[in-house]
């Protein structure tokens, strides 16, 4: 049940990011172009998909555990650490140069975007890379 329910759910949000164009690394980058051909309309999307999240995380906040699991699994992680700093620049510089993040790319492949092929493949590349790195560095 919970695959057909994480299926169903990774359709909807495939469906989302096609209906308002945001596999199309074009409209991101020309979103951060705020001196030239500036789109807004990323931030459109970002401002409709965050009034039914904070709705929905108010009520789910309420509950005990989620529908289908016995708890919520949520970070215990309390401060900005290197990692997460070094993660975080490295998705934004990845998506700037892009203009995919790895949702997009995703829904992007079954468009058979040559470009989305390429930022997907990067990114498992990159998860390789830095297990790789993590490894090394592990005492």
């Amino acid at each position: 049940m919970t695959i057909l329910i994480g299926l169903l759910s990774g359709i909807l949000f495939g469906l989302g990011l096609s209906i308002a164009d945001m596999i199309n690394p074009h409209k991101i980058i020309n979103f951060l172009d705020i001196v030239g051909d500036w789109d807004p309309s990323l931030a459109f999307v970002m401002i409709g998909a965050l009034i039914p999240s904070a709705i929905a995380f108010y009520w789910i906040r309420k509950r005990n555990a989620p529908l289908l699991d016995s708890q919520f699994h949520t970070s215990n992680l309390k401060h900005i650490d290197r990692p997460l700093m070094l993660g975080s620049a490295t998705f934004g510089v990845g998506w700037g140069i892009s203009g995919f993040c790895p949702g997009p790319a995703v829904t992007g492949l079954s468009f058979f975007n040559p470009e989305a092929l390429v930022m997907v493949i990067s990114i498992y590349l990159g998860f390789i890379v830095q297990k790789f790195i993590v490894k090394k560095l592990s005492p």
